[in-house]
Parts: C-alpha cells; sequence; structure tokens
C-alpha cells in the first residue's frame, strides 16, 4: 500500500471542502442543529420532572454520539459519492491507485470530519448546556471506539451497495442508520422493547454503549465484558463490511460497471 496515495485521496477531499465553503454546512450545520434541538428538550424535561432524574446527563450524551456515528457513515459516503457525481471514479481506478488505497483514502477523510464534528457538538454541549461528557472518564474511550469502528463498517457497506448498483442504491445508503435507530436503545432501555425485538439489540454494537453510558449514570456500575463485546462485534462488521466492499469492487471491474456509473451520472 502506498500512503502517498492514500493521503491524494484525503488531500482531495480537503480540498473540495477548502473551495467550496458550502460543503461545511454539511460537516457542521445538521449536527449543531441536532445537538441544540436535543439539549433544550431535555433542558426542558429536566425542569418539568420532579424526580430528580437527569435528562441531559443521559439522552444528550447519547444523541451526540449517535450523530457522531451517522457522520462517520455519512461522512464515508459523501466522499464516494462526490467521486461519483464529478464522474471521477473512471480517472481514479485507470490510475495506478489499488482499491485498498482509495478505501483507506475514504476512511481518514470520513474520520477528519467526523472528529471536527464533534468537537463542535460538544463544544455546543458544553457551552450552552453546561453538559460534559468527560464525565464518563476512561469508559469514553470505549464508547467512542465502539461507535467509530460501527460507524465505518456501516459506511464501507453503504458505499459498497452504491458502488454494485450506481445511484438508486443511494437512497438504501442514507437510510440505513436510521433504520437501526429503534434497536440501539438510544433514548430508552434496550428491556423497553418487545421481547421479540430484543435479540436485534445484541448484534448491534451501539446498543452496548448506550446501555453501558445508562448503567454509569444510573447506578455507577458498568460491565467490561459487555464493552468487549460490543467492540469485538463491531471490528467483526468492520471486517465483514470491507471484505464486502473488495468482493463488490471485483465484480464491478470483472463487468465493467464503472464506465457505466460514470455514463449514469452524465
Amino acid at each position: 500500500m502506498d500512503f502517498i496515495r492514500v493521503y491524494a485521496i484525503f488531500l482531495r477531499q480537503i480540498f473540495l471542502i477548502r473551495n467550496n465553503k458550502t460543503r461545511l454546512v454539511n460537516v457542521f450545520m445538521w449536527i449543531s442543529i441536532d445537538t441544540i434541538l436535543w439539549g433544550f428538550i431535555t433542558h426542558y424535561l429536566d425542569k418539568v420532572g420532579h424526580s430528580g432524574f437527569s435528562f441531559t446527563t443521559t439522552i444528550l450524551g447519547a444523541v451526540i454520539l449517535w450523530n457522531f456515528l451517522i457522520r462517520i457513515q455519512q461522512g464515508l459516503m459523501l466522499s464516494f459519492f462526490e467521486d461519483m457525481w464529478s464522474c471521477n471514479l473512471l480517472n481514479l481506478f485507470a490510475s495506478p491507485l489499488r482499491i485498498r488505497e482509495y478505501l483507506s483514502g475514504l476512511v481518514i477523510s470520513s474520520l477528519a470530519t467526523s472528529i471536527a464534528g464533534l468537537s463542535v457538538m460538544l463544544l455546543i454541549a458544553w457551552v450552552m448546556f453546561i453538559y460534559n461528557i468527560f464525565q464518563f472518564g476512561v469508559l469514553l474511550v470505549p464508547f467512542l471506539a465502539i461507535i467509530l469502528v460501527f460507524g465505518l463498517a456501516l459506511g464501507i457497506f453503504a458505499t459498497a451497495l452504491v458502488f454494485r448498483y450506481g445511484p438508486p442504491a443511494e437512497w438504501i445508503a442514507w437510510i440505513i442508520p436510521f433504520a437501526l435507530d429503534p434497536f440501539t436503545g438510544i433514548f430508552y432501555p434496550v428491556s423497553a422493547l418487545p421481547k421479540v425485538l430484543q435479540p436485534i439489540s445484541v448484534i448491534l454494537p451501539p446498543s452496548y454503549v448506550f446501555e453501558g453510558m445508562r448503567s454509569a449514570l444510573l447506578s455507577g456500575k458498568f460491565s467490561v465484558s459487555k464493552l468487549i463485546a460490543g467492540l469485538s462485534i463491531a471490528f467483526v462488521y468492520l471486517i465483514i463490511s470491507c471484505l464486502f466492499f473488495l468482493y463488490i469492487y471485483r465484480i464491478v471491474q470483472r463487468k465493467g460497471l464503472i464506465a457505466r456509473l460514470t455514463a449514469e451520472n452524465l
């Protein structure tokens, strides 16, 4: 793997943002609005509640981490979409660029924009709602690791679908994380789900994060084994998604679909 080529893919995305500042709207605007909206909602619930339960502490942090996951997934997808929309895929793969180098560049681009977005969300939460996510201490490391790895897995999988089936598959790619919302326990415990649906949460790594956050805040206890299980499952998804992407690339390459994909966007 040539890391100069990987850096070139990453640098191209940076140049796209630098030359068109409106792209920053997608990086910062939606997550800022979401953080402010949920911050006011939880702040209001804290005022009208009488149980001593802190909605801001338990829900706002979960919203921030879930937005971080979506930002990772969409950041990776959008980097690929930029090449597809600009009809640049044929140029890229006519060069000595390897698919692993291209995918690595997309991952780095996604991480850079996602971490920038996370920093903005944390700043807004701290300044406007006195919320400090670092209250979790060392627990924040496995929480972020699980979210990050699973977000990359979703992004790579969604990108592979669009790579194989073209622009019509974008509709599926956008809704993937939102389709998982009900099963990850962002706003409520997994136990609130019907028993027939609870097994779905077991195979979704984010559910281990949000259940762990609630447990740590409400009882001061957390399960190390569950966090390890969540991280392990996330890595399994990441490996499977990478293999799936490489498999799709070989199909696209063998059938000459890259040229068709470019032509579909003319």
